[in-house]
């Protein structure tokens, strides 16, 4: 069993106000190989460029679970769009799929997903998002991908799940932990 937690926009992995360490950590007492690379070219650099940079480092099969906050979940999508093997589960919090309110560029979005593509190289989905996320990754973005890719989508009410920039720290995240381990997919 392995995971790949892919941080969002301007963070990194041990970023005391996310949930990243404290999630490796419980999934690795599980038995979990767990990665959280670096990305601090994620939603800077255009994703045609960025995304085979990232394929290269790193290899997925039907035991892997994708984890994506904020711009890491457009960069599971395209990940899942482009491999050719079917993951174990794609979890995606406060994920979006479409420009968010404000923004005149998203580097990390396509223009357009093969959401068929997407939906069979993935076992199972689950999208987390709230309706008050300050950035707009919210309920309604959750909803898009759901209506494409089915899964489950959970609900919440607490913003955008950790924030440096707002002071909101959410350092740990017994939900999504629950939602990986319980997979009987």
């Amino acid at each position: 069993m392995n995971a790949v937690i892919f941080h969002g926009t301007d963070c990194s992995p041990d970023n005391k106000y996310y949930w990243y360490s404290w999630l490796k950590e419980e999934l690795q007492r599980h038995g979990y190989s767990v990665d959280t690379p670096y990305y601090p070219d994620i939603n800077h650099e255009p994703i045609q460029t960025f995304l085979p940079k990232v394929l290269a480092n790193h290899e997925f099969n039907d035991d892997t679970v994708l984890i994506g906050h904020s711009a890491g979940s457009p960069l599971v999508l395209s990940i899942l769009e482009a491999i050719d093997v079917k993951v174990k589960l794609s979890v995606l919090v406060a994920g979006y799929s479409m420009r968010l309110p404000g923004e005149e560029k998203d580097p990390v979005l396509q223009e357009s997903y093969n959401w068929e593509k997407i939906k069979a190289n993935s076992n199972g989905f689950a999208f987390i998002n709230s309706v008050n996320d300050p950035w707009g990754c919210d309920d309604k973005q959750g909803r898009i991908m759901f209506d494409h890719l089915g899964g489950t989508q959970i609900i919440r009410d607490e913003g955008h799940f950790g924030s440096e920039g707002r002071n909101l720290p959410y350092t740990e995240f017994e939900l999504l932990r629950d939602i990986i381990l319980e997979t009987n997919v």
